[in-house]
């Protein structure tokens, strides 16, 4: 009998479903590490919902494995063409393996497939997909945290700030919801209850932290001297790293909430579980593009900072490169920042030039090069030592006239006296 797998993507990761061993099987022939898809977690929901009276039993012939999309995992489905569902949006191939051999005989089956053609299980299945790969951000965060500075939750609890105080109270109640939930297996109406101050929390804090971001930008938008920009990318480099951190625990505590959110839709409306779904996406995406058009102005600022920093070294020899060298440590973190959270930003780092290197293109754009540059360089020689030569007479003149009216004046007054 041919064996079936269903994969779904959308767009964040690859789903793979079907009968357990056959889903282990595909697997490890590729050579993709996944984790538990949770498809047992759809039973008890959609067990009650209308039109879905076997999904009990489809759920439990299944098994379903999930995958972040890397370029690894992308290439499966570049390899069959993937048919996009118009409701959901996202894209599903049924694949038959014969004789169970995977690596050489997979074939992609047109038309709809065997396994979850209902379309609530479907739904239920994405909504998985989507917690998932937030989790899956959310874990980036708690690393990108843990390496940018070990103490990184001293720094967010020391501010006295009360609107970062907030968002350290809703960090707490989030976390609670999250634990419970790992133990129940599901958000009661207790638990979410408990939550519903959390989101203007947690909006209001990633606001002040764009704000602060913002003024950072302004500020060296309108420095246009070297020492004055060294300054305030000296303090961009020394600020800029707290409000990212702020940032990411805003979006990582925003991603927890959104999990919970499709936990407490699948259990009390599961008919709008791929509705809801879609609209947290959405909100998240405008979540992102905001994010970026803050941190990538700011990136342009240090970008225009640096470039200023470099055409002035030959007259700030110390201050250019700093400017520089601040611009590319606070970039680095920005871009470290955009790929922990998914926002693909590609940026050079400048280099600050060496004094000397830039003492050298100056010298060799006045002496030119090759026979003509020499030619050049002697007659700008002659005529500057010409022109010099002329000066220094005429300043001769001027201070030996200069001195003849100081003795005579000095002597009209020995005679006065």
């Amino acid at each position: 009998m041919d064996d079936e797998i269903q994969l779904i993507s959308d767009g964040d990761g690859l789903a793979v479903i079907g009968d357990p061993t056959v889903v282990e099987r595909f697997l490890v022939s590729e050579g993709l590490p996944s984790k538990d898809l949770g498809l047992h977690r759809l039973g008890p929901a959609l067990g009650v919902a209308a039109g879905v009276a076997q999904a009990g039993s489809v759920i439990a012939a299944n098994s379903g494995r999930w995958m972040k999309l890397t370029e690894e995992s992308a290439r499966i489905a570049t390899r069959f063409p993937l048919v996009k569902n118009v409701a959901s949006g996202n894209l599903h191939a049924t694949l038959r393996a014969p004789n169970g051999q995977f690596v050489k005989n997979l074939q992609f089956v047109p038309g709809p497939g065997s396994l979850l053609t209902n379309p609530a299980l479907l739904a239920g299945a994405a909504g998985l997909m989507a917690q998932l790969a937030m989790q899956h951000t959310m874990e980036e965060i708690t690393d990108y945290l843990a390496t940018i500075d070990e103490k990184v939750d001293d720094v967010l609890r020391a501010q006295k700030d009360a609107v970062l105080a907030d968002m350290i109270g809703a960090d707490f109640v989030i976390e609670e919801a999250m634990t419970i939930r790992g133990q129940v297996g599901r958000v009661s109406e207790v638990t979410w209850s408990r939550m519903q101050a959390t989101p203007m929390t947690i909006a209001r804090t990633q606001a002040y932290a764009l704000r602060q971001l913002g003024a950072l930008a302004e500020k060296l938008e309108r420095k246009t001297k070297v020492g004055d920009l060294a300054k305030a990318a000296r303090e961009a480099e020394s600020r800029v790293q707290e409000w990212l951190a702020v940032l990411a625990r805003c979006f990582q505590l925003q991603d927890a909430i959104a999990v919970l959110e499709l936990d407490r839709v699948l259990g009390a409306s599961p008919d709008e579980l791929d509705r809801h779904r879609l609209a947290l996406r959405a909100v998240r995406q405008n979540r992102l593009e905001l994010i970026s058009r803050c941190t990538v102005r700011l990136l342009a600022r240090l970008e225009a900072a640096a470039g200023t920093a470099n055409t002035k070294v030959l007259t700030h020899p110390f201050e250019a490169p700093a400017v520089v060298q601040s611009s590319n440590h606070v970039s680095i973190a920005i871009i470290d920042f955009h790929g922990r959270l998914g926002i693909e930003r590609v940026r050079k780092s400048s280099e600050a030039r060496r004094w000397a290197d830039a003492a050298k293109e100056v010298r060799n754009r006045a002496l030119g090069t090759g026979a003509d540059g020499v030619d050049a360089a002697r007659r700008l020689g002659h005529g500057t030592l010409d022109r010099a030569k002329s000066a220094t007479g005429m300043l001769s003149n001027r201070i030996a006239e200069r001195a003849l009216r100081r003795r005579g004046d000095a002597e009209e007054r020995g005679e006065e006296d």
